[in-house]
């Protein structure tokens, strides 16, 4: 996790999934057992249940149907970010001038990184993220991608973003909201100016 996009969306991301996995009660995943297992925030999403992958090159891809639905939601919020003239240019720039110049490679290992962390973060079994702690992310001295440290209005401002972009695939404002009061707890870890 070099670039400065995917550790400025990944990390603030990071917080929602890490805070919703912690305040998500878990179960024995054993349903045998006479008591069910509570469902997890991925399974909520569509879970492992597979459908086919439209935004795979390769016919007849399947995919989670819970990692799907991540996807989607993770693109839109990168795209909502890149669109905000507050956040662009003091932490996307990088994937700006990469994407200006016809080259998706940054935005595309944003966007699998991310997808990746929301997949484990909220219970797939099936993936593993690797990236950067929050605190080294959104550190211009250990992330040479990040071109500022976050202030507290810029973390508003993300948060807004991911807001717009969880509305626009569907995301309720109940889930949004209570979300949102868990990404706040986290704050200290993302702002460091």
């Amino acid at each position: 996790m070099k670039k400065l996009t995917f550790n400025t969306v990944m990390a603030i991301l990071a917080i929602v999934a890490t805070t919703v996995v912690l305040s998500t009660t878990m179960t024995s995943c054993n349903k045998s057992t006479s008591s069910a297992a509570a469902p997890t925030l991925y399974d909520s999403l569509g879970g492992t249940t597979m459908v086919k992958d439209p935004t795979s090159t390769v016919s007849g891809a399947m995919i989670e149907q819970g990692r799907l639905n991540l996807h989607y939601v993770v693109d839109s919020t990168i795209f909502v970010i890149a669109a905000d003239t507050a956040l662009n240019k003091k932490f996307f720039s990088v994937l700006l001038g990469e994407v200006g110049n016809n080259n998706f490679s940054g935005f595309t290992e944003l966007s699998k990184n991310l997808t990746d962390f929301f997949s484990v973060a909220t219970g797939a079994k099936d993936y593993t993220y690797t990236g950067m702690s929050m605190a080294s992310a959104h550190n211009p001295a250990t992330n040479s991608r990040m071109g500022a440290k976050a202030s507290s209005a810029d973390f508003d401002q993300f948060v807004g973003d991911l807001v717009k972009g969880a509305q626009k695939n569907g995301v309720s404002n109940n889930l949004i909201g209570s979300v949102g009061k868990l990404v706040y707890t986290l704050e200290g870890q993302v702002v460091q100016k």
